[in-house]
């Protein structure tokens, strides 16, 4: 098998690997991958806000059914999830710097398309197209970080990258309801056509290209890979939007999903021109962290999924406030995830991430144990700052464990693979949680409200819908407002539990795999660990 070595392992003036310090130009390169980053992020969320705009007959939206609408973000999340990891592998074989500036042209001109879509199914194929050049675009960002770094500031880059992917699904919300207000809908898509262009011509100026090992290409796994996600999360998906598992379509899916990608595994396996080396998966703590991974963003986007329903209908506020609530924790995580690397190195990686896995916890407790109708807006601050706070030194050393597991010319692989399990460890979360909180919502309200129609009773959109709509008769309307507010507090605490449990399997596995403090005495030399770096090195 033929390799080529990545170009920033050639160190100028005859270097050796650890006196390399990293490209030149390696914090400015940072800079314009982080924005290139945070378009992608942000897009993931800045939807969300004009969904009620979308619904409303043109010209102030397209029109668009509650069906439209949960495609509208779906098959973005689908096309992204499906192809993250094929584009991972393809772009370490024709260039990282090339891939990432064709997904960014791909992007642009899908933004571009969706701020004029007239129908509702143009915009749902715009949005799949947006996904397709997002997914060549973030594994590129994460490769090219680990290509143009010296292995000590490695970590420190990768932190500011996890602390711009807080800081964009943050301010999602916050761009989409300012533009909301002053602009038309298609604000929300052209916004990034600006942000596009000046990252293509930056990253042009800027970085140079790197290409990883170019043995005999694996389209065989590139394509399972490919089939194998895309049915999962479709699966997935509609789990979450139907509240249940047990129709055909959700079941038949995932279970199609999980024989291709054992398939994929025994591909894998099978053959010496891998796109994955699954010996990967022998080292404890590369499967660790990639378990932390999946487990982290099953919880948070499950949980935070169904807060920004609190915030916006239990509690009244604006898509343009609700934005401006989950503002701290992107800012947390923006200013503590660079430094999450001097914690891991003082204290260790086991107790860093027992104690941060815990700051995460006190989120659910706090939604489980403390929310209501009329709970202070301070204690949502404090919520989603401390959660940042445990999100930045949780992400940064799990997603260097396993970047570092493997080498440099696999770069992309390594960040598809990081990519992927938070895409799908997310959208299991919504769905695994969203089915929880839909049957104990059914439950409550069903007790709380009989008087409702049974298909205002699935959640409470419905049921909101249904007040709105003037299906529920004035006189009860009061009523049946109360009884949903109540039930929705009472699904949202059951949630949290639920989300308390998969947390606390988080604990254990960093318990149990994650090393303690790095004793100095017994360290190896930089060039040593440079090859194979463990996680207490985050």
């Amino acid at each position: 098998m033929s390799e080529t070595r990545s170009e920033p392992e050639i160190v100028p003036g005859g270097q050796s690997p650890a006196e390399d310090k990293g490209h030149p130009r390696r914090w400015a390169i940072l800079s314009v991958l982080v924005v290139s980053l945070i378009v992608v992020v942000l897009d993931n969320t800045v939807l969300n806000v004009a969904m009620k705009t979308l619904a409303a007959p043109a010209p102030e939206g397209v029109g668009a059914s509650q069906s439209d609408l949960a495609w509208m973000i779906n098959s973005y999340t689908l096309v992204f999830a499906g192809f993250l990891f094929a584009f991972g592998v393809i772009g370490d074989r024709v260039g990282r710097k090339r891939m990432l500036l064709g997904g960014l042209v791909i992007f642009g001109v899908a933004s571009l398309l969706s701020a004029y879509a007239s129908t509702p199914d143009q915009l749902i194929w715009y949005r799949a197209l947006m996904g397709f050049g997002a997914a060549a675009m973030m594994p590129s960002t994460l490769s090219m970080l680990r290509d143009v770094f010296s292995a000590k500031d490695f970590p420190k880059a990768l932190g500011i990258w996890t602390g711009a992917v807080g800081i964009g699904g943050a301010i999602g919300p916050i761009v989409g309801g300012a533009l909301l207000e002053n602009f038309w809908w298609g604000s929300v898509f052209l916004i990034n056509v600006p942000i596009v262009a000046f990252g293509i011509v930056a990253i042009l100026i800027l970085a140079p290209e790197s290409k990883g090992r170019q043995a005999r290409p694996d389209l065989v796994g590139m394509l399972l890979s490919v089939i194998g996600l895309v049915s999962l999360t479709y699966g997935i998906i509609e789990a979450g939007d139907r509240g249940t598992w047990g129709d055909i379509e959700v079941w038949g899916t995932i279970g199609f999903g999980v024989l291709v990608m054992i398939g994929f595994v025994l591909w894998e396996r099978s053959v010496s021109y891998a796109s994955l080396d699954m010996k990967l998966f022998k080292n404890s703590r590369f499967s660790a962290s990639s378990a932390i991974i999946a487990l982290t963003f099953f919880g948070m986007m499950g949980l935070f999924f169904f807060m920004t329903f609190y915030i916006q209908i239990v509690r009244g506020y604006s898509p343009l406030e609700t934005g401006l609530l989950f503002l701290p924790m992107g800012a947390a995580m923006l200013i503590f995830a660079p430094a999450s690397n001097a914690m891991v190195q003082r204290f260790g990686a086991k107790a860093v991430g027992i104690v941060a896995m815990l700051l995460v916890i006190s989120n659910f407790l706090i939604s489980a144990l403390v929310l209501d109708i009329d709970t202070s807006v301070w204690v949502l601050i404090a919520q989603f700052a401390i959660t940042g706070i445990g999100m930045s030194n949780l992400m940064p050393p799990a997603m260097n464990t396993l970047m570092s597991s493997v080498p440099k010319e696999q770069a992309g692989v390594g960040s598809a693979l990081a990519n992927t399990l938070r895409q799908v460890g997310g959208a299991l979360g919504v769905a695994v949680l969203g089915t929880v909180m839909a049957q104990a919502y059914r439950s409550e309200i069903s007790d709380a409200a009989p008087q409702l129609p049974e298909a205002a009773r699935s959640d409470i959109s419905t049921t909101y819908g249904a007040l709105e709509s003037g299906a529920v008769p004035p006189e009860a309307a009061a009523a049946v407002s109360q009884a949903a507010n109540e039930s929705f507090l009472t699904a949202l605490h059951t949630t949290a539990y639920a989300a308390i449990a998969v947390a606390i399997v988080g604990i254990i596995v960093i318990a149990a795999f994650f090393p303690g403090k790095a004793r100095k005495e017994t360290q190896a030399p930089e060039s040593e660990r440079a090859t194979e770096p463990a996680l207490s090195e985050v």
